[in-house]
């Protein structure tokens, strides 16, 4: 594989556990987590594009200026696995995917170009590892397209995980901001 994955940034949760909409939540100099995860994602892959619901359409274009294409996943409250199908229809021909979760700004850059560079070289499925803990953003060749593709509920890809264990890389790193998202560290 020699292309680039396409970095889908899955942003169309309903935040139920945290109470109001957590990617709103401001992390640094007040710039609310999502356009904090957006940024840090676009910098590292140019082809990016984040799936929001209808109620984060206002922050279309400073996705769009940010360099992300904006995908409205219209079926968001069947969960994180539509929004996946949701944005690999919207990319069908790309090389692979790397998947991240907007309520994990705290991922660093360094990070997010390593499991890209894993995928670009030819790696099947790319995860991150710290303290023998995996993290995200979750990468997968075009080999799991269909998989991905037919995602319709709350789990994610977490079952072609499951399925495909044998293929998938842990990539170990130092990087705490993997295994963190917002719920555990809302400051």
């Amino acid at each position: 594989m020699s292309q680039s994955p396409v970095a889908i940034l899955l942003a169309a949760g309903h935040s139920r556990r945290f109470g109001s909409n957590k990617l709103l939540h401001p992390v640094t100099d007040d710039t609310p987590m999502l356009l904090v995860t957006a940024k840090k994602l676009a910098s590292v892959l140019a082809n990016s594009l984040v799936v929001i619901n209808k109620d984060l359409t206002p922050y279309t274009q400073e996705l769009e200026q940010l360099g992300l294409h904006v995908v409205i996943n219209e079926q968001s409250g069947r969960g994180m696995g539509s929004s996946i199908a949701c944005a690999v229809r919207a990319s069908e021909d790309a090389a692979g995917w790397l998947i991240a979760l907007a309520d994990m700004p705290y991922i660093e850059t360094e990070t997010i170009a390593q499991l890209s560079n894993k995928l670009k070289d030819g790696a099947d499925m790319v995860a991150p590892l710290f303290k023998q803990q995996r993290g995200h953003p979750v990468g997968f060749n075009r080999r799991y397209k269909e998989e991905l593709m037919a995602l319709n509920d709350d789990v994610g890809a977490r079952h072609i995980i499951a399925r495909h264990q044998y293929r998938l890389e842990l990539v170990p790193t130092s990087d705490a901001g993997v295994i963190t998202d917002i719920d555990e560290n809302p400051g």
